[in-house]
């Protein structure tokens, strides 16, 4: 592990705090700066690669239990500089002071300073990360369902986020899938059965974009990922330029052992009116683990195929 990375437990602390500490951590071992009301950002210098990740705060707070930012906590294994983008709430980072930030950056010749450059988000933090990723050119990209846009004359089917229309996402760093032509290659990770992430997922296709199906996962791919402890192996496998769909098939595979997984498998077999596939999954299941949800459906369904 990196020395160069705060320890510190931050779990416990008010948002306030929590805000005063990142930004105080990061100011001690490289720099910090607020970027108006709702975003600022934090960057710690260690190795040549540096992770430029998109976060909300209130994802740090409640993804893990020591409330650090996941940014800081893969930098931080792997040896890697970490440039924090942070956002209270879900803001697109749609904020000129964050344009200002990243011109700024660009003028600096900042991104220019390491030997490769990795930009992550999800969600809407997905969306900033393609979308922000022009700033570095030959950047590799992760991002995990991103949105393509919010602008209601190009994506007007998505009524998710109604609110966000009033926004501006036709000016800088607009459309997220023009953004990604500089990257070297762009990641997207998408479950193919929830309609509008799939949707946004065809925008980007691009000859330097490469999708990756979780299928029956729903909305929370990030998270899933993270319980399933493959968020920080795909990551690496992008930093290191071997992330190609067969890799990402046999990290996908722990999917097998994760039981919002395998609810979700029964739950689709149930509606496809499959009662051979669901017994022979429900078997499967209650031998490995002790899921009284799919004991309950295996009773059920060897009774309606006797």
């Amino acid at each position: 592990m990196d020395g160069n990375f705060p320890l510190n437990d931050l779990s416990g602390l008010d948002k306030q705090d929590w805000t005063r500490r990142i930004l105080e951590q990061a100011e001690a071992r490289g720099a910090a700066d607020r970027l108006g009301k709702k975003h600022f950002a934090a960057f710690v210098r260690s190795g040549p690669v540096l992770l430029v990740s998109f976060e909300t705060v209130q994802g740090m707070r409640s993804l893990t239990e020591s409330a650090r930012p996941l940014g800081w906590q893969m930098s931080q294994k792997m040896g890697w500089s970490s440039l924090l983008l942070a956002s209270d709430g879900d803001t697109w980072f749609r904020d000129p002071q964050v344009y200002a930030y990243f011109d700024q950056l660009v003028d600096e010749g900042f991104f220019d300073e390491f030997e490769t450059v990795v930009f992550y988000g999800a969600g809407p933090c997905g969306y900033a990360a393609t979308a922000f990723s022009v700033t570095a050119p030959g950047a590799r990209v992760l991002a995990v369902q991103p949105q393509a846009t919010l602008d209601p004359r190009v994506t007007e089917w998505d009524d998710r986020f109604v609110e966000m229309r009033r926004h501006d996402f036709t000016s800088r760093y607009g459309f997220a899938p023009d953004m990604v032509d500089a990257a070297q290659h762009v990641h997207l990770i998408y479950d193919p059965d929830v309609t509008l992430d799939a949707m946004h997922a065809a925008l980007f296709t691009k000859p330097n974009v490469t999708k990756y199906r979780m299928p029956y996962m729903g909305e929370a791919l990030q998270t899933h990922l993270l319980f399933m402890r493959r968020l920080f192996p795909v990551l690496q496998a992008v930093a290191e330029d071997r992330l190609t769909p067969r890799f990402f098939a046999g990290m996908y595979r722990a999917r097998r052992n994760h039981l919002p997984y395998l609810r979700r498998l029964l739950t689709k077999l149930d509606l496809l009116d499959r009662p051979h596939l669901a017994r022979m999954l429900c078997r499967n299941v209650t031998h490995r683990f002790n899921a009284p949800r799919f004991q309950r459906r295996l009773a059920q369904l060897n009774e309606q195929l006797r």
